[in-house]
């Protein structure tokens, strides 16, 4: 027999929460019930998931190649912000990739887990795109472009690179980059091996050990029931998919602009996960 379910409900143990939020996908400035991660659309969440019920501690399930570095920089502190504020512990768990801005939100957690055969790192800045200039002038077509201020032009992929452009793209990326570098070395300075992790390389989970970019192997819930016990109470957050978008998805059809979006966001998700073999 249970002594304690005798106990008025006052006296027993207080049974351990775990509050989980999915971060799945593309990070990315989204209005609200797109795909992808956003702050905006992130906000409510992530705020339930540390207030709710008062969790234990809030573990998260990353599934993300990364995307935008503004995005990822603001998911992230918040995240941080309200585990400071509330004094609730964080852990992440990797599942398929943590690159890029996916390994930045990792790192507002206080330890980082994966499976062995993970994405981990990418620890880079990347600016991709076309140049179509050949293309237009073989058809004939030709580029207006008028603008006031001798900067407001830049990068137009109708035009020839020119390399004053890129230059001063290069000093952008690496601005954004030395933010990222902070961000890791603040979060993980200590764990982190000699050597730089900052080129923008991938490492499985097992290799990611070594370089102190993550802790150990392990999955969600066999891990978080070693820390806060077999009885642990888990409480998922996850994005939901709009009415509409669902209604479609039932059907096998698209709506308009609706579909239009979600299979362009699905090819950027692919295209970027092609980075990592994925």
């Amino acid at each position: 027999m249970d002594i304690l379910r005798l106990l008025p409900a006052r006296f027993r143990p207080r049974q351990k929460r775990v509050a989980v939020l999915r971060l799945h996908g593309v990070i990315g400035a989204t209005r609200p019930g797109a795909a992808g991660l956003s702050d905006a659309a992130l906000a409510p969440l992530i705020e339930r998931a540390f207030t709710r019920g008062r969790p234990d501690a809030v573990a998260l399930l990353i599934n993300s190649p990364g995307g935008s570095p503004v995005q990822s920089s603001l998911i992230a502190a918040r995240i941080r912000r309200l585990a400071d504020e509330k004094r609730i512990p964080v852990h992440a768990f990797v599942e398929d990739v943590a690159a890029s801005g996916g390994y930045w939100l990792a790192c507002a957690a206080d330890d980082i887990w994966a499976d062995g055969t993970s994405i981990v790192g990418s620890i880079g800045v990347i600016s991709a795109g076309f140049g179509l200039d050949g293309f237009i002038d073989r058809h004939g077509i030709q580029r207006r472009v008028h603008t006031a201020g001798g900067s407001k032009s830049f990068l137009d992929p109708f035009r020839p690179e020119k390399p004053e452009d890129v230059e001063r793209l290069t000093r952008l990326l690496e601005d954004m980059h030395v933010s990222f570098r902070d961000w890791v070395t603040s979060r993980r300075g200590p764990k982190l091996a000699e050597g730089d992790l900052f080129t923008g390389e991938v490492w499985t989970g097992r290799q990611a050990i070594a370089t102190g970019l993550i802790d150990g192997i392990g999955h969600a819930v066999p891990k978080l029931k070693a820390l806060y016990g077999d009885k642990v109470a888990f409480i998922p957050y996850g994005q939901r998919r709009s009415l509409l978008r669902r209604i479609g998805a039932a059907f096998g059809s698209g709506l308009g602009t609706e579909a239009a979006e979600a299979i362009i966001a699905q090819a950027e998700e692919r295209a970027i996960r092609a980075r990592y073999g994925l």
